[in-house]
């Protein structure tokens, strides 16, 4: 009786798949259309002039940024840039040899540097003789934290200790209060992974949400921690369960303050859909890839697998075959596809956190 009750719930369960996955695909664009780490309007057209080996477009739109302390565009474009370079340095050389004292083309290099000495064997002693590559971008450009931020990353990587890191970080919030990238460095230094704990991590995270702007993607920092905690399986209780529901539930409420296919919140919500797949979120997690339309991102993808793409548009399949298989079969016409908005900090059950 229990194999042919067990049996019966499979087939109706399929049912359900075959009856509702097409539909609920109807809001997705589709596999060909998504893209994996698609540039801007603005620095798609410098990336393009940039693969003929012009630097001009993009020192025009670093000096822009830097102008308008557009600090968050500038931080996205410069790590963009110095991808590019990666495989150009050619290009950043010419760029280098017209201006060597260009602050922008000087904070290239340093990102450039950073990253290659992160992939690095010997990521420690090369970080340690790239330091003054990262004080003659912050001397060039003396409002700016990106500098910072790539002080902050190189601290973690050369063992900093506590004072020295905030030291660094004290300098980073004196130039930009809310920048996200200065936010994410320090989030790394102080997780379990590298020199803090889970608890430190999600307490810094929660504090700099609090105080963040409205629509700023600081607000997406718990996620962020919650999504360090479940990748190295440290969710033994309740308690650490539902703190990682209230960091998604307040990424949630960040996300429904932009457009649907908006590329500025698209790393947030690819993030935000992996943790709300893992907690079994499904319904909501479908809703974030509603969200995010064609801008796949990296990360956090890459962390899983080397095709990070390819794990998305799977992952996002996924959601929408399990969303189908806990779906009637023929629902009524007042039922909705979407998942219920929650209040930020309200638990799925309706209650409330702490």
């Amino acid at each position: 009786m229990v194999r042919t009750m067990s049996l019966f719930r499979a087939l109706i369960s399929t049912a359900r798949m075959v009856r509702h996955t097409p539909r609920l695909g109807d809001e997705l664009p589709p596999d060909e259309a998504v893209l994996l780490d698609a540039p801007d309007g603005q620095l798609g057209p410098a990336l393009v002039v940039a693969a003929l080996g012009d630097h001009r477009p993009a020192a025009v739109l670093l000096a822009a940024t830097r102008d308008a302390a557009e600090w968050e565009n500038r931080d996205r474009y410069v790590t963009r840039l110095a991808a590019f370079a990666y495989n150009r340095g050619d290009w950043l050389a010419r760029w280098l040899a017209a201006t060597p004292r260009d602050p922008d083309a000087l904070l290239v290099k340093a990102e450039l540097a950073v990253r290659r000495a992160w992939e690095s064997p010997a990521r420690t002693e090369q970080l340690r003789e790239i330091g003054p590559l990262i004080g003659a971008a912050a001397e060039a450009a003396p409002r700016d934290p990106v500098p910072w931020r790539l002080a902050l990353d190189h601290a973690r990587g050369t063992h900093a200790t506590h004072t020295a890191f905030e030291e660094l970080w004290e300098q980073a919030v004196r130039r930009s209060p809310h920048h996200y990238g200065c936010h994410v460095a320090a989030l790394q230094y102080l997780s379990a992974v590298w020199y803090g704990s889970h608890r430190e991590c999600f307490d810094f995270a929660e504090r700099a949400a609090e105080d963040a702007l409205p629509g700023s993607l600081v607000q997406a920092l718990p996620v962020r921690a919650a999504f360090t905690q479940l990748q190295t399986g440290a969710v033994t209780n309740s308690v650490q369960a539902e703190r990682i529901d209230g960091a998604a539930d307040r990424a949630i409420a960040l996300s429904a303050t932009y457009g649907p296919g908006d590329p500025w919140p698209a790393e947030v919500r690819n993030l935000l859909a992996y943790v709300l797949i893992t907690r079994g979120r499904w319904a909501d997690a479908l809703e974030q890839f509603r969200l995010i339309g064609p801008y796949a991102t990296s990360f956090p993808w890459s962390g899983l697998t080397d095709d990070p793409l390819g794990r998305f548009l799977e992952t996002r399949d996924g959601a929408r075959i399990e969303v189908a298989s806990t779906m009637p079969l023929r629902p009524s016409p007042a039922q909705r596809i979407r998942p219920i908005r929650r209040r930020p900090g309200q638990s799925p059950s309706g209650g409330h956190y702490a």
